[in-house]
């Protein structure tokens, strides 16, 4: 396959050097300073010096008829680069982001025969000095069913949703207030019982805005989280602040906690309160 990743990231990249590493052409779209890292190397390189050669370029060439452009940007840039993908020849567009909003402005821009929406869910990984440190576990997902076969086959193991609009909310309502405590713990290792207490009731705040938007919390398992007692919650979250992931997980900044708690206000007011309380 021929592909190009926009955005090539700690989540961009790590698919760059799973699908250059299977033997796929992968051509990574980049800018600034990872821009330059990228050029420096030729490949994506991991922290163990592993590397997988991709070709790197600035801006993507919409004349190349991809068979993929997947598009790892986070969800407040990828307007930016809508135009260079409305006018791309690739045949198929897969996003694969953060998002509480609609998906039709990014189905209308690229239409729908070549719309994908994806989220790496079992994907972790730090980007650090310009090295990738991942950890690849199950849980990715894919609307597109050709394409979470290609990537499970390059070692990301990838399901099939095909709600993903309720996917993507669900996940929403259950990271959103996760990342809110990494950046608490990123700072000081630890999180007080009144800030656990708050960020459980934002939690439960987040799934009752989810099911008041008309959807089904999907999976099933994550709406089940939602219904634990908030004691319970919280005392997760108290333990949770506590460990390495959650400092790492504070450690990627407040960008996305900001972004995903204004969309879900913007969404439903009235219920966003705790949401808004624990905004870092």
């Amino acid at each position: 396959m021929n592909l190009a990743i926009v955005g090539p990231g700690a989540i961009g990249s790590t698919f760059a050097f799973h699908l250059a590493r299977a033997g796929h052409t992968v051509t990574v779209v980049a800018r600034g300073a990872r821009l330059a890292t990228l050029q420096r190397d030729g490949a994506v390189v991991r922290g163990d010096g592993e590397r997988a050669p991709v070709a790197v370029a600035a801006a993507l060439d919409t004349s190349i008829a991809y068979d993929l452009v997947l598009v790892t940007v986070l969800a407040t840039q990828v307007g930016a680069v809508l135009p260079a993908l409305r006018e791309s020849a690739a045949r198929r567009v897969m996003f694969m982001f953060n998002t509480f909003e609609p998906l039709d402005p990014l189905v209308d821009a690229v239409g729908a025969a070549r719309f994908a929406f994806g989220f790496p869910m079992g994907v972790f990984t730090l980007l650090v000095d310009g090295r990738i440190h991942p950890q690849v576990r199950a849980g990715t997902v894919s609307t597109d069913a050709t394409w979470a076969q290609v990537f499970s086959d390059a070692g990301i193991p990838t399901a099939v949703e095909t709600s993903m609009h309720a996917w993507l909310r669900t996940h929403a309502a259950l990271v959103a207030p996760m990342m809110a405590v990494g950046v608490i713990s990123h700072a000081r290792g630890r999180i007080t019982w009144r800030e656990a207490v708050a960020h459980a009731e934002a939690f439960s705040a987040g799934f009752r805005l989810v099911r008041a938007l008309g959807h089904t919390p999907t999976p099933a398992v994550f709406g089940a989280l939602a219904r634990l007692p908030r004691a319970v919650i919280a005392t997760l979250l108290w333990a949770l602040a506590r460990t390495r992931m959650s400092r790492d997980l504070g450690a990627l900044g407040t960008t996305e906690p900001r972004m995903l708690i204004d969309r879900m206000s913007e969404a439903a007011p009235a219920l966003a309160g705790p949401l808004r309380a624990i905004r870092p």
